[in-house]
């Protein structure tokens, strides 16, 4: 699949039910379509965002995500070569305060 013929019906339908699809954007959404992509999508879905936006791009916009669950943090950590330290969601649940001891 090539970067051009890339369109957002190609990618899994249940990436972006909440949200108007032919109103994304490739580069104004783009850290929602990475972030969906590699938090709820599959395989294919992970490719598709791979070719059309490339691993520097990704590594700079998925270090910015606001949640990624542990399990995908460990994997897109692990996967892109990154230090879970470097993102943001992981810097923010380690800032958090325990309301009571467990």
């Amino acid at each position: 699949m090539q970067k051009s013929s890339i369109k957002i019906e190609n990618f899994s339908e249940h990436l972006f039910w909440d949200v108007d699809r032919t109103k994304l954007d490739f580069e104004k959404n783009k850290r929602l379509i990475i972030e969906r992509a590699f938090t709820r999508g599959d395989i294919a879905d992970i490719k598709i965002v791979i070719t059309y936006y490339g691993l520097n791009t990704i590594k700079e916009e998925i270090i910015k995500a606001g949640f990624l669950d542990k399990k995908t943090l460990n994997w897109v950590s692990l996967f892109l070569d990154i230090p879970k330290t470097k993102f943001r969601c992981y810097t923010k649940i380690q800032s958090k305060t325990a309301h009571w001891n467990s």
